[in-house]
């Protein structure tokens, strides 16, 4: 019998009015039977942090960070139950979900270290006529209720990321995971509640965009929606939220650049694994390498080569290399999106197939920037490579998208590094490394469609709290 779970409403396990069925990504049986929150259920989780907020707000920050680094402790205690239950609710791979939860644990180690480091500044009034004889400072305080809604691709590193920088903050949180990935959720609550958060500073509600997230985009209550997901929905809630700060982390298709003369026994191992870890699922996953034409076909041959090497299969066996999609209808839609390019004439060197649930790793040549696979976010183990005569060219080629949240450039050359750096419309630029890196305390966020806001602790702690001034007037 599948596991029944239950919504997490003021540090209480809820029973549901109504649940429906988890299946697994890659062998489609039932791992799971999830709650489906009713506007009325999340208004409780609401009102359950709403009453929280004077004690969270109140909380010495020794004690917000002792409650982060006991959830640090905890959950290195429990490595390889929280990779599983990865591995089996999105189909990641055990092995880079075993890698999630590691970086789950340094994104809460940051924060325990953030909650001890907001603080304002003084500031010369004197520097002014009539500011004599006064006394000014910044403080920063926490904004109330923040709405957090996170996607399926890192259900828990990117539940840290929205959960402990809120808290080390002294904010309260509703928390809508994404459907398919609600385990990992629930799991990070029964922690933090073992940690001593209290009652009412964590709730996760389950359940529908329709209902969870358009009550946490319009309730007046909540102060701040951090929301990872698509750029349609993105915007939607912006132009619903109203006042609330709101910080977007949407989408990309992430490019990188191979300048000529570069060794590419270094740039090929890095580049399989920004276009096919985890399926191609993340967010600044490689899906765009331009590639200097004098290196252009020693670079196809080893990628393909390497991409071929790759191991295809069941998530919980730790030499698999990519599984499942996260749905059959992703399955459905890039493949259509690969027949699109082949009858625009780009080429398939390898994959453009699937296995069940599992897209073989694909890798497309010469395919044009008009195609949804160039100019969309393909969310799969699929990537395409195209010849440009000169860097510049390629920077026209990456610049050329809706999306700029990160981009990769390899060239030996420094001043072809930094003008590449100053060009490229994006939130981040990696030199000599793949558009893919990201560690968890770098400020992290994208232009244009990408999205507003940075993550990142010690960013997202900013975003989610307010200045306020105070002037001491010693006459």
């Amino acid at each position: 019998m599948a596991l029944k779970k239950k919504l997490y409403i003021n540090g209480e396990w809820i029973e549901a009015k109504s649940y429906t069925e988890l299946k697994s990504p890659y062998s489609e049986e039932i791992i799971a039977e999830i709650p489906q929150a009713t506007e009325e259920e999340v208004n409780q989780a609401i009102d359950a942090a709403d009453r929280a907020r004077e004690t969270m707000r109140k909380m010495p920050a020794h004690q917000r960070a002792g409650i982060l680094e006991k959830l640090v402790r905890l959950l290195e205690s429990r490595v390889d139950e929280a990779a599983r239950i990865i591995a089996l609710e999105a189909a990641k791979p055990i092995t880079t979900a075993r890698e999630e939860v590691l970086r789950t644990i340094q994104t809460y180690k940051f924060a325990a270290e953030e909650a001890k480091r907001i603080h304002g500044e003084t500031l010369p009034l004197d520097a002014a006529p009539g500011g004599e004889n006064r006394i000014a400072y910044t403080v920063r305080e926490p904004l109330g209720i923040i709405g957090a809604i996170t996607p399926f691709n890192f259900p828990m590193n990117l539940v840290a990321h929205k959960l402990g920088p809120a808290i080390a903050a002294g904010n309260t949180i509703v928390l809508k995971p994404a459907s398919q990935t609600p385990l990992s959720a629930f799991f990070i609550a029964e922690l933090l509640e073992e940690a001593g958060l209290p009652k009412g500073a964590l709730n996760v509600v389950t359940g529908s965009g329709r209902v969870v997230g358009e009550k946490l985009v319009t309730d007046d209550r909540i102060k701040v929606i951090t929301f990872t997901g698509s750029p349609e929905v993105g915007i939607g809630i912006r132009n619903k939220a109203g006042l609330k700060r709101v910080t977007l982390e949407l989408g990309s298709n992430a490019a990188l650049i191979v300048d000529d003369g570069v060794d590419l026994n270094k740039v090929i191992p890095r580049s399989i694994k920004g276009a096919f870890s985890n399926q191609g699922q993340v967010c600044i996953s490689l899906q765009r390498i331009y590639v200097h034409e004098n290196l252009y076909d020693a670079f196809v041959e080893q990628f393909v080569a390497e991409t071929k090497k790759l191991k295809t299969g069941d998530p919980l066996d730790p030499q698999t290399d990519v599984s499942a999609l996260i749905s059959k209808g992703d399955v459905e839609r890039t493949l259509s999106w690969i027949e699109e390019a082949k009858q625009h004439g780009a080429i398939v060197a390898t994959g453009g197939r699937a296995e069940g649930n599992v897209l073989i790793p694909t890798v497309l040549l010469n395919a044009d920037k008009a195609l949804k696979v160039s100019c969309q976010e393909v969310f799969a183990p699929i990537v395409l490579i195209n010849k440009v005569k000169s860097v510049e060219e390629a920077i026209e080629l990456v610049n050329d998208s809706r999306y700029g949240l990160q981009a990769g450039i390899y060239t030996n050359d420094v001043n072809t590094a930094l003008n590449a750096a100053e060009k490229l419309h994006v939130g981040g630029v990696m030199i000599n490394d793949i558009p893919t890196f990201r560690v968890d305390h770098m400020p992290y966020g994208g232009v244009k469609e990408s999205g507003v806001g940075r993550e990142g602790i010690k960013y997202a702690v900013e975003e989610m709290t307010e200045m306020k001034l105070v002037v001491f007037n010693r006459n």
